[in-house]
């Protein structure tokens, strides 16, 4: 506990009174020395007498980078006193100016004017800036009397995170595409039970091209075969490593052909340096997976994990490559328009937009966003 500058000024005009009412008779020393001498005393006994406030924080949803996040903070005080709440912020993420003038940003930190009685909250709005998992936290609280001269801090030990996904991009997964055989694959089509032919585009495998149908017309343009979708369930398994400082490339690949695989109703697990997932599918596996990409760390893989997988991506210096059945694709070709970004699914806690700032979740088919 200690005098503010308020504080301290409050003093020094009551000891400067004092020895001008000593020198020209105590009606001064009535008029000055006795209201500073009760305001000084009253501050110290109430903010003497404040006990700890108790804090409780709320969680923080998950989001994908440039969504907004509100922070929010339950205190418990037994005694009414002004105070002032610091919550410190880590890297990764950016404090937004409120719209109140109780909300100020000191240092990158949020700084909340508040009244503490009883149970109250206060919150502040936070942009969520890069992919990982980041510190909120921890607190401090400053209490001080109604005048403002002697304040008490108190620090808290408390933190929580707010875990951040990467960029998901769109795949471009129409007849053609670099993916689009991979993804009929894994999604179960049968190759035995034909559907229709289609012209050839280009990226179309040479092993699905009618070759009666070329021999038959050899001025015409070649034909595809088309195969009928199956009831069984596709599964796949992407492995993923990376050089060091290429962890946010990576991760932004492997979030955005997961999703496109589970979207395409294949079940789909990850192999990465630092975690390995079983193959699944639905709202709640779709958010480990995105989960497990906003923890990726760099590493390589080992040459069993490596063989075992469906699907591998690799990001060094010279790019992100996704290798299916020994075919290396850029992955900048499957995903064409970089500032194209999906949202994969709705549901509590599902991210706003990706990329782009927002409140409201998405809807219940997948939205695309520029």
């Amino acid at each position: 506990m200690r005098l503010t500058i308020r504080g301290w000024t409050a003093l020094f005009v009551a000891v400067v009174s004092l020895a001008m009412g000593w020198e020209f008779g105590p009606r001064a020393l009535n008029a000055v020395v006795v209201p500073l001498a009760v305001v000084l005393l009253a501050g110290l006994v109430a903010v003497g007498r404040a006990d700890r406030p108790e804090i409780r924080r709320a969680s923080v949803p998950e989001g994908f980078v440039g969504d907004r996040r509100t922070v929010e903070l339950e205190i418990e005080s037994s005694s009414a006193v002004s105070a002032t709440v610091r919550d410190d912020v880590g890297e990764g993420v950016t404090v937004l100016e409120g719209d109140d003038e109780t909300t100020a940003i000191e240092d990158g930190a949020p700084v909340v004017e508040t009244t503490l009685a009883g149970e109250g909250r206060v919150g502040y709005e936070i942009r969520l800036e890069e992919r990982g998992e980041h510190r909120l936290g921890p607190a401090t609280i400053t209490v001080s009397d109604l005048f403002g001269l002697v304040r008490r801090r108190f620090a808290d030990e408390g933190t929580t995170t707010a875990l951040v996904y990467p960029r998901v991009h769109e795949v471009r997964s129409g007849p053609g595409s670099d993916i689009r055989a991979v993804t009929d694959a894994l999604a179960g089509q049968d190759r035995e039970a034909f559907d229709h032919l289609r012209e050839y585009q280009r990226g179309d495998s040479l092993r699905d091209v009618h070759w009666k149908s070329a021999a038959k017309r050899p001025d015409a343009d070649l034909v595809v075969t088309e195969y009928a979708d199956t009831e069984e369930t596709g599964s796949a398994t992407i492995a993923a490593e990376c050089a060091p400082d290429r962890d946010d490339d990576l991760a932004t690949a492997v979030a955005s052909v997961a999703v496109h695989l589970l979207e395409a109703d294949v079940d789909v697990g990850l192999a990465l340096p630092n975690a390995d997932y079983e193959p699944g599918s639905g709202h709640e596996h779709s958010r480990r997976l995105l989960a497990a990409a906003a923890r990726l760390e760099a590493g390589e893989l080992e040459a069993g994990r490596r063989e075992e997988a469906d699907v591998m991506i690799r990001s060094d210096a010279a790019g992100t490559r996704v290798v299916v059945d020994d075919r290396s694709i850029p992955f900048e070709r499957l995903v064409g328009d970089p500032d194209r970004t999906t949202t994969p699914y709705d549901g509590p806690g599902a991210p706003d937009r990706r990329g782009r700032d927002g409140t409201d979740g998405g809807p219940d088919e997948p939205e695309v966003t520029s």
